[in-house]
């Protein structure tokens, strides 16, 4: 299985990146996945360029393929003004509206303080409900103090528990399938959506 890893850090060493790196490995251990990192950061001329004349570049084209392709998401961007960064929503608002139906997702934040947190639930989670992905319960928010304190490292597995067994739901059964447990067939979110659509 693919898995992307969005970051919108924007220094270098970032620890905006060094979060979805950390939850792209407790993911791994819980399902083999093929894991890439698309760094926004990187991309924020091409981003900016393709607003104003509506095509996007060689590297923005490849970032955005491998995040339509991907099988789940890790998204994570550092808090700007109490909620995601301007580059991390340019990124989004780039990518087709449909594109990321049914696609699972991890949301992820950095920040400063402790008093952002919610910005998972009040800006990032109400963005990925309007894309149409499916977001797992459990949200990462990492304040300054939560480096190396207690809480952060539990808070990484149960989320990256959540995701893996998400990616594997989405991906493991197919419709007409029974799941492997004998008891449910568990039909992709798009599908389900493309069949409602018909």
């Amino acid at each position: 299985m693919k898995l992307v890893v969005v970051s919108a850090g924007l220094s270098v060493p970032s620890s905006t990146r060094l979060l979805g790196d950390r939850l792209a490995a407790a993911v791994g251990r819980r399902t083999p996945v093929d894991v890439q990192v698309v760094e926004l950061r990187e991309l924020a001329v091409e981003i900016a360029h393709n607003f104003t004349n509506g095509f996007a570049g060689r590297s923005l084209s490849a970032a955005i393929d491998a995040v339509t392709g991907a099988d789940g998401l890790i998204v994570v961007t550092p808090v700007f003004s109490a909620s995601y960064s301007g580059l991390f929503k340019s990124f989004f608002d780039v990518i087709e509206p449909d594109a990321l139906a049914g696609r699972a997702v991890l949301l992820a934040a950095t920040g400063g303080t402790a008093r952002h947190s919610l910005v998972l639930e009040h800006a990032l989670r109400p963005l990925f409900a309007h894309l149409k992905t499916v977001v797992v319960p459990t949200g990462v928010y990492a304040a300054s103090e939560d480096w190396g304190a207690e809480g952060l490292d539990a808070r990484i597995e149960r989320a990256a528990g959540e995701l893996a067994g998400l990616m594997s739901g989405l991906s493991g059964a197919r419709p007409g399938e029974k799941a492997s447990d004998g008891f449910a067939e568990v039909v992709p979110f798009e599908e389900r959506l493309a069949a409602l659509r018909a």
